[in-house]
């Protein structure tokens, strides 16, 4: 099937380094796309520029086959590109239905995230309230949707960030980092969390991830970065099996 979301030949230098040489990645629909690579690889440059972050100076990103290599991140989402950041980006005081809601009208009604905060306490209609309460049950945050999100632990903090993401009603969702911090628990459940985004609801996803094991027990297929180059690309066993990213990533093979 072709690419949902793809960058093309991809370089990005940051004066005399280059942090991305030639990378060509593709997310297909209704799938996970995994993205690993050792520290300084490159990931966090190429989710940059996959999100509108950061434009390329060479090569371009499509979507559905378009160039959006010049759209912003705001008119990306808009075309139906989410993500999460590594770094949790929530509204402490809020809680985690607010979160959800909030980001369902800007998506569906084009309105203002101001005039969205202060109007959160009215009557929601029939179809936002399905369809908020659809994806707190999917992420499983219906028992705690009331609760503010300062008072949640960070594994559950990241979920909210996940959920605040698919409310927008996605094409594909860029996932950076999603189980940094987490404990193996945590990890089980985002995981479970990924699976599901795309078994029900046909989501693409990329995993961008430090967690190799996470990603090769989750991704239909997966890409490796190493020094700004794609070193390996294959289904997960490939990868586990591949001399060049066992030397890079995964330590030598005896």
């Amino acid at each position: 099937m072709s690419a949902l979301l793809a960058a093309r030949g991809v370089t990005v230098r940051f004066g005399g380094v280059t942090a991305l040489d030639d990378v060509s990645v593709e997310v297909g629909p209704a799938g996970i796309s995994g993205l690993i690579g050792p520290n300084g690889a490159g990931k966090s440059t190429l989710f940059a520029v996959l999100s509108g972050l950061q434009r390329p100076g060479g090569g371009r990103v499509e979507l559905d086959g378009a160039d959006i290599t010049r759209h912003s991140p705001q008119r990306r989402a808009r075309l139906g590109v989410a993500r999460t950041f590594q770094r949790l980006e929530l509204f402490g005081e809020l809680t985690v239905r607010d979160h959800v809601v909030l980001a369902h009208r800007v998506r569906h009604q084009r309105r203002n995230l101001l005039r969205d905060l202060v109007g959160l306490g009215r009557r929601t209609n029939a179809t936002e309230t399905d369809a908020v309460d659809g994806t707190l049950e999917l992420l499983g945050l219906a028992a705690i949707a009331h609760q503010p999100v300062h008072s949640l632990p960070l594994g559950t903090g990241r979920l909210v960030e996940v959920a605040r993401a698919v409310a927008t009603d996605p094409r594909v969702v860029l996932l950076d980092e999603p189980s940094s911090g987490l404990d193996p628990s945590d990890t089980a459940r985002l995981a479970a969390v990924i699976a599901a985004l795309r078994d029900d609801r046909h989501l693409a996803v990329l995993l961008v991830e430090h967690d190799v094991e996470m990603v090769l027990g989750l991704a239909d297929d997966v890409t490796v970065l190493d020094f700004g180059r794609v070193i390996a690309r294959g289904t997960p066993d490939e990868i586990r099996g591949d001399a060049a990213v066992q030397t890079a990533y995964l330590g030598s093979a005896e």
